[in-house]
């Protein structure tokens, strides 16, 4: 079996979008899910973000077979980048390629020359928690809510 983790092609956008829909399907019901879904729209143009320069996604594979991305913003001299996106489907999880794609992408920030890097994580997702946590990203504040 290869493993490997590059960047996102022209020919990966029918399984960007399919992926895409299984993570938001996924949120549907967790805690801080609905209002996520409700606050970040699915993407509209992947052949875009997998022609941009420099790259904003990355994907995960087994055997040439997507098995999971990350899209991120990269940003300018003294910016910050945010990773608006991560997920790997469950059979492919605990293989390190969330790990390895986070990498890659602030690998691409910092090139870029970018300062910082941020990203979220639901209440409980403590898979998606550990995982920046383990690239040494941190929480810097939470923001609380309730609908009124």
């Amino acid at each position: 079996m290869s493993f490997e983790v590059r960047v996102a092609v022209p020919d990966d956008v029918p399984i960007l979008a399919e992926l895409e829909r299984e993570a938001r399907t996924a949120l549907v019901g967790a805690r801080g899910g609905d209002a996520l879904l409700a606050e970040q729209d699915a993407i509209a143009d992947w052949a875009a973000l997998t022609t941009a320069s420099p790259s904003s996604v990355w994907v995960a594979t087994i055997d040439d077979v997507v098995v999971g991305y990350l899209q991120a913003s990269i940003p300018g001299r003294g910016g910050t980048g945010i990773v608006h996106q991560v997920y790997v489907v469950p059979d492919a999880r605990e293989l390190g390629f969330g790990d390895d794609m986070l990498l890659a992408a602030m690998d691409a920030m910092r090139t870029a020359g970018g300062v910082t890097v941020e990203g979220w994580a639901l209440p409980g997702d403590r898979d998606t928690k550990n995982l920046f946590e383990r690239a040494g990203v941190t929480a810097r504040k939470i923001i609380v809510s309730k609908p009124l």
